[in-house]
């Protein structure tokens, strides 16, 4: 194994380890983590690792360190993350492709899970009828917890929100192609809920 691999290998061992840190002690922002000498002896890990996976997560926003304090989780907003990791990663428009088609894959596979599964609340699709307008993102965020699937919902959300910093030009979609999409789904129409969501709502070509 290369050196870059080794160190890539404690990276993720050490960011995996202050997360499960974070979930069993239950830590919030402005909380005090391990210091960088603890974490090193802690793990069985040279200092030097841990002081560069630190540095990273602080980049990141994720920590920040206060001179003759300590290292402390920072109260940081997850949209300006993902505008930052953007900046590296959507640099292509390969990249920029393959997040549009996998979030609406996802949405299109959410249709299909709610179709399998009991019939959609007629009281559901009432209090989108009652709304004067329908926002796509809460819309579709709605559709994907519909299902259940807390993995699903969670991929969802990340890659809406890359998808956001890609700043598109926003699909000029109508209520009543929600409203019909609701309703086809609570018929069990596949068909009709498939081509509704291809065609009205994300004016995809067949290839989906």
């Amino acid at each position: 194994m290369t050196n870059s691999k080794q160190n890539s290998k404690v990276y993720i061992e050490i960011v995996e380890y202050l997360r499960s840190l974070i979930d069993k002690n239950r830590l919030k922002p402005g909380d005090k983590i391990p210091s960088e000498r603890e974490l090193s002896d802690r793990m069985n890990v040279g200092r030097s690792s841990v002081r560069e996976a630190l540095r990273a997560l602080e980049l990141l926003g994720l920590i920040e360190t206060r001179r003759g304090e300590g290292t402390f989780l920072k109260n940081f907003r997850e949209h300006q993350l993902v505008q930052l990791l953007s900046t590296f990663v959507l640099q292509d428009e390969q990249a920029k492709k393959d997040v549009k088609e996998t979030k609406y894959l996802i949405e299109l596979g959410s249709i299909l899970l709610i179709l399998m599964k009991e019939k959609l609340d007629a009281l559901y699709i009432r209090q989108w009828e009652e709304k004067e307008s329908i926002d796509d993102k809460e819309f579709f965020y709605e559709l994907v917890k519909a299902t259940d699937n807390f993995l699903l919902k969670k991929i969802w959300m990340i890659l809406n929100d890359y998808y956001d910093s890609l700043n598109l030009q926003p699909l000029n979609v109508s209520k009543s192609c929600y409203i019909n999409l609701l309703k086809a789904i609570e018929s069990k129409n596949k068909e009709q809920a498939i081509e509704l969501y291809k065609k009205e709502i994300r004016n995809l070509s067949e290839k989906l």
